[in-house]
């Protein structure tokens, strides 16, 4: 049966590609996206588009007695960029814990389901024994990571209070189609630009540091299993001691920025050489996440080669980069 479902975000890459995703299925969809780095012309066809910011509490508990019965709401609005958090944290706080605030009095209203759009790369901070489960201590290292880890308390505690059946979605670096070149995965498409451009791949650091690149479609495919899951009590369980159900959506395979840039050149068919640069302050240098728990529990895969994955994002920025 279709559901009336929320995408924030959802003018963005990861949530205009779930908003296709759930249009397909025959979900009433709306979008809520104050354009800020979405695109409206990314919105499907046949979803309903709201321009909101969701830190704007009251206006947005005002739309969703306008929209409503809401059943489920996938929240995945942020504020992403982790330079932009160290730089300003009050305005990183205000989109990533507000706003979530707001979605959950918003989706009050109608008992709705929250699917919360979270991180794992931010949250873990580096992963020196290899992929992270999710029992891994949480040690973010920037405010944008401490911000994501607040919102999942948030999220908790609404549900221990109220009764709300919400799940936490801890991403690994997605790329694909659609990806602009802010926050950890965005190397891909500055990497996929420069190949369409006929430049050299510039390197910070010695190359080495590892990432876990999750493709679009995979993410998309997992967070729409969890929110079946909460719908259809499948996840009971995980709720009973009054927690949450958290999953680790990734590979667990571990991709340098040097691995990355061969493959990309592979992917393009062209080999372009590197340049190195300075290290970047505080990066992390290794990131890969444990995603055992969400194949098991969600019957997902994460498996598209990141050769593959890279040709489709090189194939869409080709319509989007001047060569």
């Amino acid at each position: 049966m279709a559901d009336r479902v929320v995408v924030t975000g959802g003018a963005g890459f990861i949530g205009s590609t779930l908003a296709d995703a759930l249009v397909a299925r025959g979900d009433d969809v709306h979008v809520i996206d104050n354009l800020a780095t979405g695109r409206r012309d990314q919105v499907p066809n046949a979803a309903t588009f709201h321009e909101l910011d969701i830190s704007d509490v009251d206006a947005l508990h005002d739309l969703a007695a306008e929209i409503g019965p809401i059943a489920r709401w996938y929240h995945l609005a942020a504020q992403a960029d982790v330079r932009v958090s160290v730089t300003d944290p009050a305005f990183d706080a205000r989109v990533n814990v507000i706003g979530t605030i707001g979605v959950l009095r918003a989706a009050r209203l109608h008992d709705a389901i929250v699917i919360f759009a979270s991180t794992g790369g931010a949250i873990y901070g580096e992963c020196s024994n290899g992929p992270a489960p999710e029992s891994t201590p949480e040690l973010p290292e920037s405010p944008y990571g401490a911000a994501k880890l607040a919102a999942e308390v948030f999220l908790g505690q609404d549900a221990r209070l109220y009764g709300g059946r919400h799940t936490v979605m801890r991403y690994a670096n997605v790329y694909g189609p659609r990806q602009d070149p802010h926050g950890e995965a965005g190397v891909v498409a500055i990497f996929g630009g420069r190949v369409l451009r006929g430049e050299p791949a510039r390197i910070f650091g010695d190359g080495t540091q590892t990432r876990d690149y999750v493709y679009v479609g995979d993410v998309v495919a997992a967070t729409i299993a969890a929110a079946d899951a909460a719908a259809d009590g499948s996840d009971a369980d995980l709720r009973a001691a009054g927690t949450l159900p958290i999953y680790n959506i990734g590979t667990g395979n571990e991709t340098s920025v040097l691995e990355l840039w061969d493959t990309t050149e592979r992917a393009a068919g062209t080999e372009l050489g590197r340049e190195f640069h300075a290290a970047r302050d505080g990066e992390v240098l290794r990131s890969v996440l444990d995603a055992s728990h969400a194949r098991t529990r969600l019957g997902v895969t994460f498996d598209t080669p990141l050769e593959q994955g890279l040709k489709a994002t090189i194939e869409w920025l080709d319509t989007r980069v001047e060569a």
